[in-house]
């Protein structure tokens, strides 16, 4: 069974940046291709971004592109999500998500390709 945390979430203000980190325990971290998602109050939870298993290819909402960095490291377990500029409607409960094959896909921008989801870290972008 894997297990997903996340950590690094917090109060900041718009335009200041935050890093959040997803640790791994329990499977083959490096097999997985891996995500972020988001969830506000009230919405669907939405992919933010993902990464293949080896953090070559990596995907992008248009809401965060240009903005957000996503990136692994397998030998450490370990995901990021690098948030610059941050906007009051990037806030939300961060979750990282695995899926046990490797590649991303279009399905891979839906909720319903992962097989592992963490519970969440909260990010509150104030204005």
């Amino acid at each position: 069974q894997v297990q997903l945390v996340e950590s690094g979430g917090g109060l900041v203000q718009a335009g200041d940046s935050l890093r959040v980190t997803c640790a791994a325990s329990g499977g083959t971290f490096s097999r997985y291709a891996m995500a972020w998602f988001r969830q506000a109050p009230g919405l669907e939870r939405e992919v933010v971004a993902a990464i293949n298993w080896g953090g070559v290819v990596t995907d992008y909402s248009d809401s965060v592109k240009g903005r957000f960095t996503i990136s692994r490291d397998n030998a450490k377990n370990t995901m990021y999500l690098q948030m610059n500029s941050l906007k009051p409607e990037d806030t939300a409960v961060y979750h990282c998500a695995a899926k046990i094959t490797g590649a991303l896909s279009a399905a891979t921008r839906t909720r319903w390709a992962y097989d592992y989801w963490g519970q969440g870290t909260q990010v509150t972008v104030s204005s």
